[in-house]
């Protein structure tokens, strides 16, 4: 069988669901006031954060820190390219204030990576320049500038101290100083490929929480009465804890001491069981209980950084590269010392310069106190030659990883570097640099924009980042960082094209995490604000917008021309379907493709590169645990249940019954014939429901919808648990005499209605105007008329019913939904009672389609309400709006630093893409987490090579045929040039050959070319933007043994360069 992924090319490829364009209202900040602090901070005090601007860094950090943050004044000094990268960042994050400081003006090397300066900035201060630009990124957030040398009594007014241009004696003297004060010190610094960041928090520095982990709970089944009592787990769930881990109780019965009990240190003792120290005492365990994770704060101590730089301590950024950060750590201080003597650092590629560097990097290091015993004079000599040099990608490193250390001394969240941190990217130099150095003069240049960058690769290459053609797919957060990252570092301003697609709109939530977004720019589309945005950053950058999805749909737009030009893809895309997709037209065409993505503090790069490595598809992560169908319906146990219950409930009460009357209000006719061919008892519950939203539960006015979500309530919070404890009482026993209300299954209540509870008001309320909404009738938003409708409601007294069968496995529910076929004289007697079209003219009804971040939509109202009613029937704790938007809405968080980081290592990639490397270990896989700090990098994986006959291949080979043949002449081609047997050709969905085709149409398509067999089959055209066709094809050797092969691109147009296959 040939070998691809799922087939791309054919008429009816598969594609990722589109993204909807959505409009919203009353999201736009209030531009006209520079700092609207009077819901963030004002006077000093904390008040309410903006959960609209702040909602995905909010499920990273968490409210307490986000107030800590806001009582916070951060002092940064050095607004060059590191600088203004931390600013950023540090501005979005939401603290109470910035200082900006920079006694220097704007010189022609900043304009590499400083990105709020421009040429005609050349010559005024720095701080002043960048104060505007950096005061528009968040209105909660003051941003003033400060011109003058820092004193000791400057600093007494923050909280932390970041310095990123300062001598060693003035980050020796003032980190002292902030040390003695208890103001915590940051001092960050990058040297051409070469960056590291030191903090210092104090003696005592608490860390509330040191992964950002959801803390795990577990349900137990037994605690053992013991000197060292085991608790265990029920077996069909892992606890996940480790040792040296805190738990508590809840819920247990028998040994109720245990219960909301003070932390206890656990030991595992394998994944369903733990010990928790001396029970001996406690009452007797009779059954039941949760084990609760607590998250203990940890005390950490810090050295000065006089201390420190006598007796490190280091985060390692590259555990192959574990030598590095001490002889880094005695190289910075000695650059330090050749610039005070010669007041310049090492001219770039000089060799006289790194001489002297060289030599006093001995006499340094020999009296050093952290001395390095073997140095790596090679890495020395790098060092040297580019430290004069500076690029964006590597202050976008730095700059996120040192931002997330200030929000981190802010608020205690997270465990801090401790206390050195060193990082090279010394692979994105030419192969071999030291032994094939160019001349001197190549990296040298004047009153230029790229200088910096040009002291580190040269000008040819410069030239050559001018020349390169990208596609960037998605202007999000990614999107927006690798944009202005592009744009720095000169990628196609001088003969080349970044191409950037986006369909969305921007949204107030945006602005938090895609920098290139202003409050005014809300409701514009992101592609085009992006585009505009990072052009004006660097006015030679040629980029060009669309708003076009990527898909089937759009291969006429991104087709083998637009693929043909390009020299890499980069995604930036938040989805898994559209990478897939993108991953595998880079594998068609032969084009590397960047790959990355963040989840919260956790980021991951990954390089693909033909011919050489695997495809991002090649390998993925295992599918998301699924909810039982039972646990859902009768047996929660977590308010993760209850919310994906509440979701359900509003797909199944305001979307789909009004999709399926929209399709028989078309098409009746289609419609039932659909409808009644369904399998088991499928048609009458679609039917029924059909029924129930034109004719039984149709609301005329909106009394009707308050009296309809009045009986909805009872008949889910009242009436359903009735009837499920009428068939399992609360004290029934298993066949093997155990509690059935155990274990998972929690013993749940019915819930009566009051009107002096604002939950089932609440209920109410949303699902009574949600309902109006879908039947177009004005809405009723006042609260108290709703509560008082709602209390006239007649409500039958409902009475369990004997012979309910209620499904206690899925496997009973799974029997229960296919048990038997629609009788058809009870479907005839159904679709009857239907009213005709005729009869339901003029009516209005739309689906809702569910939408978590308008707040004024009620959307999320009803969910949290129907929500936490359910909880409150089985006894699960509720969960408020913002924690049920991000269960409910599946919110991936994110926040601005981790975005910076992982953007700048893509962009450090991209840098050995453009030099051309070849070699697999030059490339570096990483996947990053700031919360720990943890750094990890590999080298990609090779691509597999597979093998028929003596021939070696791998996913980026391909059969390349050319010339319309005939099926003959195509299966002949494979047997003479190949020695394969070919049993089987396929086209996307359709057959064109198989050995189970009647034999008198198998013959005759033989005589067929392969074009008019497609068309014949596909029932289609051609289009005329394809440039080839792609067929699978399974085969045998000449043994008859069925062998793996490559798919065959049958070129219908002259084979286009980045096209030609390795097999011919």
């Amino acid at each position: 069988m040939s070998s691809l992924p799922e087939t791309i090319w054919s008429h009816e490829s598969k594609s990722p669901s589109p993204k909807r364009r959505k409009i919203q209202s009353e999201t736009k900040l209030d531009s006209d006031r520079a700092h609207p602090l009077t819901t963030m901070e004002a006077n000093g005090s904390v008040h309410e954060i903006d959960e609209g601007l702040y909602s995905r860094q909010l499920y990273v950090l968490g409210h307490e820190a986000m107030k800590k943050m806001a009582s916070s004044n951060i002092l940064i000094s050095g607004l060059r390219g590191l600088g203004v990268e931390i600013a950023k960042n540090v501005v979005l994050g939401g603290v109470k204030s910035v200082t900006i400081h920079d006694t220097g003006n704007v010189e022609w090397s900043d304009l590499s990576s400083q990105f709020f300066v421009s040429e005609h900035d050349v010559g005024k201060n720095r701080a002043e320049v960048s104060e505007s630009h950096l005061s528009e990124l968040n209105p909660y957030v003051p941003v003033k500038s400060h011109t003058a040398s820092l004193t000791e009594s400057f600093l007494e007014q923050f909280q932390v101290v970041v310095l990123t241009e300062s001598s060693v004696e003035e980050q020796v003297r003032l980190g002292e100083y902030c040390h003695t004060m208890g103001i915590k010190f940051i001092m960050a610094e990058t040297k051409g490929l070469f960056g590291r960041v030191f903090c210092d928090f104090g003696d005592d520095f608490v860390v509330t929480d040191a992964n950002g982990e959801t803390p795990l709970s577990a349900m137990v089944s037994a605690v053992t009465k013991d000197s060292d009592g085991v608790v265990t787990c029920i077996d069909d769930q892992r606890h996940g804890f480790e040792t040296g881990d805190y738990v508590t109780f809840t819920e247990v019965k028998g040994m109720t001491e245990l219960n909301n009990c003070q932390p206890r240190q656990i030991r595992v003792l394998g994944p369903y069981t733990f010990s928790i120290g001396d029970t001996s005492a406690l009452s007797e365990y009779v059954r039941g209980g949760i084990a609760h994770q607590v998250k203990m704060p940890q005390t950490t101590h810090f050295k000065s950084m006089k201390a420190s730089m006598a007796s490190p301590d280091f985060v390692i950024s590259d555990f192959a590269k574990m030598e590095r950060p001490g002889v880094l750590h005695v190289a910075f201080e000695v650059l330090d010392r050749f610039r005070q003597s010669h007041q310049r650092l090492p001219r770039p590629w000089n060799e006289e310069d790194t001489n002297e560097f060289l030599r006093l990097f001995k006499e340094v290091n020999e009296g050093h106190p952290a001395r390095v015993e073997e140095a790596d004079e090679k890495l020395l000599k790098l060092f040297s030659f580019v430290c004069c040099g500076d690029v964006c990608p590597m202050q976008a490193v730095i700059g996120g990883i040192s931002a997330q250390e200030v929000m981190k001394a802010c608020s205690g969240k997270f465990q801090p570097i401790h206390q050195w941190f060193y990082f090279d990217a010394t692979e994105c130099l030419h192969t071999d640099p030291l032994s094939t150095k160019p001349p001197e003069t190549t990296f040298q240049s004047e009153q230029q924009r790229y200088q910096s960058q040009i002291a580190i690769f040269g000008k040819d290459f410069q030239d050559k980042l001018a020349r390169q053609n990208y596609f960037v797919v998605g202007a999000g957060a990614i999107g927006c960082e690798l944009l202005k990252n592009l744009s720095m570092m000169g990628v196609s301003c001088g003969g080349g094209t970044v191409y950037v697609t986006d369909m969305d709109t921007i949204e107030k939530s945006n602005l938090n995490r895609q920098f290139l977004f202003r409050p005014w720019d809300v409701q514009k589309v992101k592609s085009d604000v992006a585009a505009a945005a990072s052009k004006k950053m660097n006015p030679h950058f040629h980029v060009v917008a669309h708003q076009n999805r990527v898909g089937s749909e759009t291969e006429h737009v991104y087709d083998d021309g637009f693929f043909e030009k390009l020299d890499a893809v980069a995604n930036a895309l938040d989805n898994i379907d559209a990478r897939m997709y993108m991953d595998r037209r880079c594998v068609y065409y032969r084009k590397p493709l960047l790959e990355s993505g963040t989840l919260g503090t956790k980021g991951n790069v990954q390089v693909v590169i033909p011919h050489l490595t695997e495809s991002y598809s090649s390998s993925q992560d295992p599918p998301e645990k699924s909810i039982p169908i039972c646990t859902l319906k009768n047996f929660p146990n977590a308010i993760e249940h209850t919310l994906q219950w509440a979701r359900d409930m509003f797909e199944g009460v305001f979307t789909q019954p009004a999709d399926s009357a929209q399709q028989y209000l078309s098409d009746p006719q289609r419609y039932l014939e659909r409808t009644v061919k369904l399998g088991g008892s499928q048609p009458f519950e679609e039917l029924n429901t059909l029924k129930r939203a034109l004719v039984d539960e149709r609301p005329r006015l909106f009394e009707d919808c308050v009296n309809w979500a009045r009986k909805h309530f009872e008949a889910n919070f009242n009436n359903q648990i009735r009837q499920l404890l009428f068939n399992f009482p609360p004290d029934q026993l298993t066949s093997s005499g155990v509690p059935f209300w155990s274990g998972p299954k929690r013993c749940p209540h019915h819930v009566v209605f009051d009107v002096s509870i604002p939950l089932h008001v609440d209920y109410v309320f949303a699902a009574a105007n949600l309902k109006a909404e879908m039947y177009g009738i004005p809405q009723n938003r006042d609260r108290a008329a709703v509560s008082s409708m709602a209390s006239a409601v007649a409500v039958v007294e409902f009475t369990p019913r004997a012979g309910v069968t209620i499904p206690v496995n899925d496997a009973e529910a799974e029997a229960a939904s296919n048990d038997g076929n629609a009788d058809h004289d009870e479907l005839e007697t159904l679709v009857k009672s239907l009213p005709s079209v005729d009869q339901l003219a003029g009516t209005v009804i739309r689906p809702l389609s569910f939408e978590k971040d308008d707040d004024s939509n009620l959307h999320m109202d009803f969910i949290v309400a129907c929500s936490n009613l359910r909880a409150e029937n089985y006894d699960i704790p509720p969960a408020d709006k913002h924690k049920s938007k991000l269960i409910a809405g599946r919110i991936i968080p994110a926040i601005a630093t981790t975005t910076s980081l992982v953007v700048g290592l893509v962009c450090l990639e991209l840098y050995k893409l453009a030099q051309g490397h070849m070699k697999l270990e030059m490339y570096k896989n990483g996947f990053v987490n700031l919360a720990l700090p943890f750094f990890g990098f590999s080298e990609p994986i090779l691509a597999p090579k597979k093998k028929y006959g003596e021939t070696e291949w791998t996913l980026w080979d391909c059969f390349n045929v050319t010339g319309d043949i005939t099926l003959q002449e195509f299966l002949d081609h494979f047997k003479n040039e190949h020695g394969l047997q070919v049993s089987m050709v396929t086209q996307g969905v359709c057959i064109i050959f198989s050995p189970f085709m009647e034999k008198e149409k198998a013959q005759s398509r033989l005589a067929m070319k392969m074009t008019d067999i497609v068309e014949e089959v596909s029932k289609k055209k051609i289009p005329s933007h394809e440039g080839a066709l792609v067929f699978e094809i399974c085969c045998e050797d000449e043994e008859g043994e069925d062998i793996d092969v490559p798919y065959v691109r049958y070129a219908l147009k002259k084979p286009q360069r980045s096209s030609a296959c390795s097999l011919s």
